[in-house]
């Protein structure tokens, strides 16, 4: 009877400790997600259409809470964005034990950037967080071998932006399934 009283369901074993702490002062709960955004390098995007999910790993640098990343429109997440701008994502490492498993997950939208302005600042957040992807598309420039290869791939290469509505942030070292919430459309 106690365990329910607390609201712990009863499939859950008696030797799994729940910690509920009070919500974290905001401005520090944003530093610590920014933070995490500015030291992770992969993001997991969720994208659905006709009722069928897909999950897309892509490199993404943030500014702020904007995530930007490329990809081609005709992949399965770029389909599915352009059907349906809906998105979560995950971001996390690979841990090996779930009471250290710190990560960000994330609802919001996702947006290609057609605005000049808008691709603009996305090269500029891009390249600073990866400067050797400028290498990457000079090399698709050149003519023969690898050139033409990376050529071919880059053709197909839009710029996308996710604007986050409400993030996550996953940290089991307060307690197994500790996460804050962060809304962002207000």
């Amino acid at each position: 009877w106690r365990r329910m009283s607390e609201g712990i369901p009863r499939h859950v074993p008696g030797n799994v400790k729940f910690k509920v702490s009070s919500p974290p002062d905001t401005a520090e709960l944003r530093q610590s997600i920014l933070a995490y955004l500015t030291t992770h390098n992969v993001m997991t995007i969720a994208s659905c259409d006709r009722n069928v999910p897909w999950a897309a790993a892509v490199f993404y640098a943030s500014d702020e809470f904007d995530l930007y990343f490329f990809s081609n429109p005709k992949s399965r997440h770029g389909v599915n964005m352009a059907a349906n701008s809906v998105v979560s994502a995950a971001i996390h490492e690979d841990y090996n034990d779930w009471r250290v498993i710190r990560g960000i997950q994330l609802e919001g939208r996702a947006e290609r950037l057609r605005s000049l302005k808008l691709q603009a600042r996305f090269w500029e957040v891009y390249l600073k967080k990866f400067p050797f992807v400028k290498q990457f598309f000079s090399l698709a420039g050149q003519a023969g071998g690898i050139g033409d290869i990376l050529t071919a791939k880059v053709a197909g290469v839009r710029l996308y932006r996710i604007v986050p509505q409400t993030v996550y942030f996953i940290d089991n070292s307060k307690g197994f399934g500790h996460r804050d919430r962060l809304d962002l459309s207000k």
